[in-house]
């Protein structure tokens, strides 16, 4: 399965709506497999300094294969990776980031929130990637 542009404005819609619900505004990027754009939106109100933090926790997400926040269990200091969110350009080991995966567990491509607390980016993205079609 391959993620198609349907699929990723459903993944943006499914974003938009937990967020209207949870009363934020939110930055919300899909990324292919290859960690390429796919869709954006930033919605009314949204921070803008979290674009470049919801396109980073896709990028984590999608480069190890796991949702962004898993990532910091290399990273955080006295890992065996120290400082390797420091890599790929800047990555966001945080939650947000969910990686998006076909009926078979292959890796398809990911969802990156930011605009609410952390946990609200991490309930709006896994509310997104629940919606996309299987």
């Amino acid at each position: 399965m391959q993620l198609t542009s349907d699929g990723a404005h459903g993944i943006i819609a499914a974003a938009q709506d937990r967020a209207a619900a949870l009363g934020v505004a939110v930055n919300v990027a899909v990324l292919d497999a290859g960690g390429h754009l796919k869709a954006f939106d930033r919605m009314d109100g949204a921070v803008l300094g979290s674009i470049d933090l919801a396109l980073r926790k896709a990028k984590t997400a999608v480069l190890f294969a796991c949702d962004s926040e898993a990532v910091w269990d290399y990273c955080r200091p006295g890992a065996p990776a120290h400082a390797l969110e420091l890599s790929n350009g800047g990555l966001a080991p945080f939650g947000g980031g969910v990686a998006l995966t076909d009926a078979a567990g292959g890796l398809i491509g990911a969802v990156g929130v930011s605009g609410g607390a952390v946990d609200q980016d991490l309930e709006i993205a896994r509310a997104a990637a629940a919606a996309l079609p299987r």
